[in-house]
């Protein structure tokens, strides 16, 4: 028919800076909420056998009693140069590859299983490129727990980058690379897929309801980060300690994962949860507001569909 000629086409006007939306997107909403990123670094690295971890609050009024009010921004630079690694590359390969599916099914949309699975293709892909500046991010953010002696003191993302890369080796940069990747395809499927699902689901199963603005867009990111944090969290965990631990630590994340439940039992891995989801929840929000803005605003200047 001539709707699905209609659909089977790619869409037009998608130059470079459309993919670059997902990341810009992405380095603001993190802009805002990197107090509480910091905060969840701290909570997964502590161990300190206690039967009862400390929680959010007195996590935070530690930290900031200790080591001042800006240590809630420590990591702040690689936490950009994170996103702009890793967010830009997941929401560049997770457009382009739906684009692509759906342009080779003939039309119409992607199901549930496919958008994960194109979510998670995504993730892989981010998680490889962003590993490096992750690196960098937890070591700022976890630089403050450590004695005197042993705190690295980087002065920002690039002089991490460029330290850990001379002092411990190319190889160092990919510490936890494993788990990360995991971690991103879980985080992309939770939430990029998941915004898509239920985005959908809203304008399409609630009679009118829901339409497509600020609102549906507020509600399809809430849910997604829930989703996103519920399957990443102990993954993240893993991650975190193996990136703020010092060489030898653990042999791997398996050695990691054994250690901590061994030690700590299973809940350790949802250590930092609710700051997670505190976390995670408006910067999920924040990103996917700031995206569908920015591309209103790239389709009015360009056309592109």
């Amino acid at each position: 028919t001539a709707t699905t000629t209609a659909t089977a086409t790619r869409p037009k006007g998608r130059g470079g800076v459309f993919y670059l939306l997902g990341g810009t997107s992405s380095m603001m909403a993190a802009a805002c909420t990197h107090p509480l990123d910091t905060i969840k670094v701290r909570m997964q690295t502590i161990n300190t056998g206690l039967a009862k971890p400390p929680g959010v609050i007195k996590t935070a009024v530690s930290l900031v009693s200790k080591e001042g009010f800006f240590a809630l921004y420590k990591g702040l630079s690689a936490s950009l140069g994170r996103q702009a690694t890793y967010s830009t590359t997941r929401f560049a390969a997770y457009d382009f590859l739906k684009a692509e599916l759906i342009y080779r099914k003939g039309g119409g949309d992607l199901s549930v299983p496919e958008r994960f699975a194109t979510g998670m293709t995504a993730g892989a892909l981010g998680g490889l490129v962003g590993t490096p500046m992750d690196l960098c991010n937890v070591r700022m953010q976890d630089d403050g727990r450590l004695p005197a002696a042993q705190r690295r003191n980087y002065k920002h993302a690039i002089d991490a980058f460029v330290r850990i890369f001379r002092e411990e080796g190319f190889t160092r940069l990919y510490s936890g690379v494993g788990p990360n990747i995991i971690r991103s395809m879980l985080m992309t499927a939770g939430q990029i897929a998941s915004y898509d699902t239920f985005k959908q689901l809203l304008l399409e199963e609630t009679e009118g309801v829901f339409v497509d603005d600020l609102r549906t867009h507020f509600v399809a990111s809430a849910l997604a980060g829930g989703v996103a944090t519920l399957l990443t969290q102990p993954v993240d965990v893993i991650k975190t300690r193996l990136m703020a631990s010092p060489p030898g630590t653990y042999s791997g994340a398996m050695q990691c994962a054994i250690e901590t439940l061994k030690k700590e039992s299973f809940v350790a891995f949802y250590k930092g949860t609710l700051p997670a989801y505190s976390r995670l929840a408006p910067q999920t929000i924040l990103t996917f507001i700031f995206l569908e803005q920015l591309r209103k605003l790239h389709k009015a200047l360009t056309g592109s569909e």
